[in-house]
Order: structure tokens, then sequence, then C-alpha cells
């Protein structure tokens, strides 16, 4: 068994796809219609058969309460891994990233977390360089 797709539920997909692509700096993997939306997938560069971050449209009932109750009390709904949260919080404050807590020292790693504009909080993070 392994992971194929997660999902993170997004409040619109075109919107999703530019700041996942040209902010995060993912890659388009998938994007096939599916209903009324679309099955759409981004995944790390040069990454061909990785893990698939699904950007799943936010219309189920369910998932509106549950994202304002995450947003609210300031949790991250998933957590990216990168080498310098400094450097890559400055990179990202110069395109516009909205930052609820910038670079922290949490013990053994430095996170930051950010709006993703789709109506989720991300944490970017990485370990603590002694």
């Amino acid at each position: 068994m392994r992971i194929v797709t997660a999902s993170i539920f997004v409040d619109d997909q075109e919107k999703a796809l530019d700041f996942y692509t040209r902010v995060l700096g993912f890659e388009k993997r998938q994007d096939q219609p599916a209903g009324g939306a679309r099955w759409l997938t981004v995944g790390n560069p040069g990454e061909e058969g990785g893990v698939e971050l699904l950007l799943e449209p936010s219309s189920h009932p369910a998932v509106a309460p549950f994202k304002e109750a995450l947003a609210g009390d300031g949790i991250p709904f998933n957590s990216f891994a990168v080498d310098d949260v400094a450097k890559e919080y400055e990179r990202m404050l110069a395109l516009g990233v909205e930052f609820t807590q910038p670079p922290a020292n949490m013990g053994p790693v430095t996170t930051a977390v950010f709006s993703d504009t789709c109506g989720n909080l991300l944490q970017i993070a990485s370990m603590s360089q002694d």
C-alpha cells in the first residue's frame, strides 16, 4: 500500500492551480473533467509518479465549517517541507503571500503559516539547523 493522492479543499480550482504552481512551485499533473468540477492535481517538480495533491472543490456542506474552524483556530491544513523557512518566507512575501505566523523556531523545526488564498492555512517547515 502507498499514498498516491492527498486532497485539499479549495474554494476555486483555477485560483488554487495558479497559487500552487506559480507561488508554491508545484507542477500540474492531472486536469480532467469530473462532473461539474475537475480532477485537478499538482505534484513535486520533476517527481513523476510521486504523491499528487488533489485541489478538490469545497462544495460539500461539511467542508465550509471544517475549513472555517481550522482557519479560525490558526491550524494549518497541510505542511510542506522546505530547506530554509526564512528564505522561503522572504520569497513568498515578495510574491504577496499573507502569513499568519512568521518563521518561528519550534525546537527541532522552524515553521511559518500562510494563507493559500483558497480558504486554507498551510505551513512550511524545515528541520532546525544547530
